[in-house]
This record gives C-alpha cells, sequence and structure tokens, in this order.
C-alpha cells in the first residue's frame, strides 16, 4: 500500500510551508513518528514525522514552497525493512587530462611603455597614480596627458585574497520577517523616544539574592523580569500603549500579554508572556527561561508566538549601546534594552560612576501621543531605579518568594 503524505496544516492563517530539511533520503526505510523533514511557516520551523512505517520516496525538493494539504512524499508499506544498508561504491572515472592552454604571447614592450610626459607625470603625481599602472596611447605605449586625465584610481589594493561570494535561499520565516519589518515602517507613524536607567538598585538587589533566588526557584534572578514587571506598571498608568489600531477603532487591552524578542537557529523569534500582570518575579523568569529554550530548540510553535501586545527586545546582550527597535505590527510599542556600561553621571552636585543602561520605546503616533510616550518611558525608569518600593512594595523577600 502506498500512502500519500501530505502537509499539515501548522496553525491557522497559514496556507503554505517551505521545505527546509529533508531528515532522510529517497529511498530510505523510515520508523512510524520518526522525524523525515523540517518545514518553515513564516511564523516557525517544524518537524514532520511520518504518519506509517515503509520505504519514502521525496516528491518535494529542499527549499519547494508547498501549499497546506500538497503530497510531499510516498511511503510505501508493503515494503519490508531492510537488515543492512551497503552503499554501492562509486567507481572512480578517470578524467581526461585537460588541453594544455596555449600560452599567450607578450606584447612587445619598449623603453618608452608605461613612461610619461612632464605633463602627464604632474597629473598623475596628484592623483596619486603611479605611470605604471596606466596603459599608455602614445608612441611605444608612451602615457600622454590625455592619458592621464582620463585615469581612474585604483578603489582598492589588490592583495591576493579570496573574493568569492555565494547566494542562499532566504528562509521562509526570515522573508516574513522581513515583509513585517517592512509593513511596520510603510504603515506606522513610529517614533522613538529615549531614557537612562541606573541600574544601581538592580544590580545591588541581584547581588544579594541572586544565589538564594536560584537555589529556591531553579531559574536565575535575571534583569527579564525587573523590566517586564516595570513595564506591566507603566501599561496600566498608560493603557493607550497596550492598545492597537483595529480597522478604524482603537483595540485596548485589560491583560498585558508581554512579546519577548529571542534569536533562534532560524531567526528572530517573538514568543509571548501571557498574563505577565499575575507574575511574580519567579514565574517571569521561569516562563522566559522556558521560551527561550524552546525557541532554542525549534520546538516553539505558532500558538506561542501568537498575539501580544507590548515587545520587549534586549539588543544589549549582543553589545547594543544604542539603537531604534521597530514595532512588532499590529502592536503599537516596543521596548528596546541595551548593554549596561559604566559612565560617570551628577549625583547630588557630584560625579559618581553608575552601571547606566539606555533605553528605547518606539510607539506608533496614531494613537500614542508623545506626552503618553514620555511618561510611560519615565515610569518604567521610575520603577527600575527605586525598585524595592515601586516592584516589591517594601517587602523584597515576599516579592521574590524567598
Amino acid at each position: 500500500m502506498i500512502l500519500e503524505m501530505k502537509v499539515p496544516s501548522p496553525g491557522e492563517s497559514i496556507t503554505e510551508v517551505e521545505i527546509a530539511t529533508w531528515l532522510v533520503e529517497d529511498g530510505d526505510y523510515v520508523e512510524k513518528d520518526q522525524a523525515i523533514a523540517e518545514v518553515d511557516s513564516d511564523k516557525a520551523t517544524l518537524e514532520l514525522p511520518a504518519e506509517v512505517s515503509g520505504i519514502i520516496t521525496l516528491k518535494a525538493e529542499e527549499g519547494d514552497a508547498v501549499e497546506v494539504g500538497a503530497v510531499v512524499c510516498l511511503i510505501d508499506t508493503s515494503a519490508e525493512k531492510p537488515e543492512g544498508d551497503a552503499p554501492a561504491k562509486e567507481e572512480k572515472k578517470e578524467e581526461a587530462p585537460a588541453a594544455e592552454a596555449p600560452k599567450a604571447t607578450p606584447e612587445a614592450k619598449t623603453y618608452a611603455t608605461g613612461s610619461a610626459s612632464p605633463a602627464a607625470k604632474k597629473i598623475l603625481a596628484e592623483k596619486g597614480i603611479e605611470a605604471s599602472a596606466v596603459s599608455g596611447s602614445g608612441k611605444d605605449g608612451r602615457v600622454t596627458k590625455d592619458d592621464a586625465i582620463n585615469a581612474v584610481p585604483s578603489m582598492g589594493t589588490p592583495t591576493g585574497g579570496s573574493r568569492t561570494s555565494t547566494t542562499s535561499k532566504m528562509s521562509m520565516l526570515r522573508r516574513k520577517v522581513a515583509e513585517r519589518l517592512v509593513e511596520a515602517k510603510n504603515t506606522t507613524a513610529m517614533l522613538t523616544t529615549f531614557n537612562e536607567v541606573d541600574m544601581s538598585p538592580i544590580f545591588a538587589l541581584r547581588s544579594e539574592y541572586k544565589d538564594t533566588f536560584k537555589s529556591k526557584h531553579g531559574v536565575g534572578l535575571g534583569f527579564m523580569s525587573f523590566f517586564t514587571l516595570a513595564v506591566v506598571r507603566a501599561l496600566k498608568m498608560y493603557p493607550a500603549v497596550n492598545s492597537m489600531i483595529s480597522g478604524k477603532e482603537m483595540l485596548s487591552f485589560d491583560f498585558c500579554d508581554i512579546s519577548i524578542a529571542v534569536s533562534g537557529p532560524k531567526g528572530l523569534m517573538v514568543p509571548v508572556i501571557r498574563n505577565a500582570e499575575n507574575l511574580s518575579f519567579r514565574g517571569v523568569e521561569a516562563e522566559v527561561k522556558r521560551l527561550a529554550l524552546r525557541a532554542r530548540d525549534g520546538q516553539i510553535t505558532v500558538d506561542e508566538m501568537t498575539g501580544g501586545t507590548f515587545t520587549i527586545t534586549n539588543g544589549g546582550v549582543f553589545g547594543s549601546m544604542l539603537s531604534t527597535p521597530i514595532i512588532n505590527p499590529p502592536q503599537s510599542g516596543i521596548l528596546g534594552m541595551h548593554n549596561i556600561v559604566e559612565r560617570p553621571v551628577a549625583i547630588d552636585g557630584k560625579v559618581e560612576i553608575r552601571p547606566i543602561m539606555y533605553v528605547a520605546l518606539s510607539y506608533d503616533h496614531r494613537i500614542i501621543d508623545g506626552k503618553e510616550s514620555v511618561g510611560f518611558l519615565v515610569a518604567v525608569k521610575e520603577a527600575l531605579e527605586n525598585p524595592t518600593e515601586i516592584l516589591m512594595d517594601n517587602d523584597i523577600k515576599k516579592a521574590l518568594e524567598l
């Protein structure tokens, strides 16, 4: 019996996928539920398991875009499992010796070849060009004034190094990310406002409690929990930032689904922390770790990346000092975190060295005014610079569940 394996639907609104990698070869024997291919949709990379055991015949090539429901392979269930594979040895074919290329006859040169007239020498000197690098059109190859005038300086110095280039096809996920970024730039009135955060209080808290926190909860006390809870507080204060445009209406949410940008093996992924307003420091850190590991291992699902009312992205882990993050549509705001650098700052009239992070809020000016955007970012700054009072209600051990 021959079974036709068709592309299953990886999620709502997805109509086609791309064969990223075949994990088996044509003619292989596959076991039921064995992963036979990785397929890319515009939202995630998923494994395609074999529905039955048998000999497989591939019907699509790597890189092919195939519609959901299309046949991608056949499995012959009547075929018996081979006891051992004995790959046939390829016979080496003797290659015919290449015909020897005829040697080029060098052009005759004279003492005048490459020499320049006085006028030409002056022009070439001003251009920084050696006379020997110019092909002379004068008698016996002499470089004339016109040759010097028309000479163009070399745009690079030959080094003898490799100058090859390669072309590779962009994955469907990468192409979709590109489309969404262009869409965000073209369809939103995007502006970015900046501020700086003194991270000293968070450094002090983490230094004192991170070991106890990790030993009790099994996750580290990172920066994401502080930023996520600070963002949740600010979203409640400025609900327009937790809104999006739906047709001619503004859709606002009474919950905070925070998308976090994660770099995975297939590119940027943005899983969602659901109802972050109900999570503690431990809850946020555990969810961030879970989603980051699933994204890294290529196990993230479409449902885990669908939705989100606001995004946090951390370019600081790659060393970014400052950036203007692009909105993740249809959301209306995104907060960019950056690296932490010791900088001189004025504290009570004195210069002190403090760990400073620049933060950036990109927002859709169509529904978020400047007052709200600046107020939102200031609220985030206030919470991060005074976390004990604002985020922990002056009870650190209770907030950290220690």
